[in-house]
């Protein structure tokens, strides 16, 4: 997920689909935006792996939010190793840095946000972007499922 920009509402029925999809891992792009929709994450089944988004507000108390559900976030890239994969995390604010990502062979999958276009590029390294769970540009709130075994994603409307 990405882009969730305050939108409780979204937050709260992406959730919701992770747990009954019973996700083992969420990938939040970043663009949380106020601290005040940390906690809403205290309700996810799944470890949510976080990083920073270019609208974050206070950073500062968003971390102390977080810490209260036992979540830190991972900075403004992380490099996960899920389900014997290895995910580059980033929100995706420079488009030469993602494509780089994409093209450098070092990860099979490549998660991103920003530009609030839900797309699954499937090449060497995969390439996913969620969309905007917001749904404030485009008008659809959307998530991305991801099979790890089969790296094949999908994108939900929530």
């Amino acid at each position: 997920m990405s882009d969730t920009h305050d939108r409780l509402d979204a937050v709260d029925k992406a959730i919701e689909l992770f747990n009954m999809e019973k996700v083992e891992h969420v990938l939040h792009a970043g663009d949380l935006v106020s601290p005040f929709v940390a906690p809403r994450f205290s309700k996810l089944k799944a470890k949510l792996h976080y990083v920073w988004g270019n609208n974050e507000g206070d950073r500062e108390f968003t971390t102390v939010k977080f810490a209260e559900i036992g979540v830190k976030p991972l900075g403004n890239f992380a490099a996960l190793g899920l389900g014997g994969r290895k995910i580059a995390l980033l929100h995706g604010t420079h488009e030469a840095i993602v494509k780089a990502l994409v093209e450098s062979g070092s990860f099979d999958v490549v998660v991103r946000g920003h530009n609030h276009r839900a797309q699954i590029h499937e090449g060497k390294t995969l390439l996913v972007n969620p969309g905007e769970t917001c749904g404030y540009l485009t008008g659809r709130s959307t998530v991305a499922l991801l099979d790890l075994t089969t790296l094949k994603g999908k994108i939900i409307e929530i």
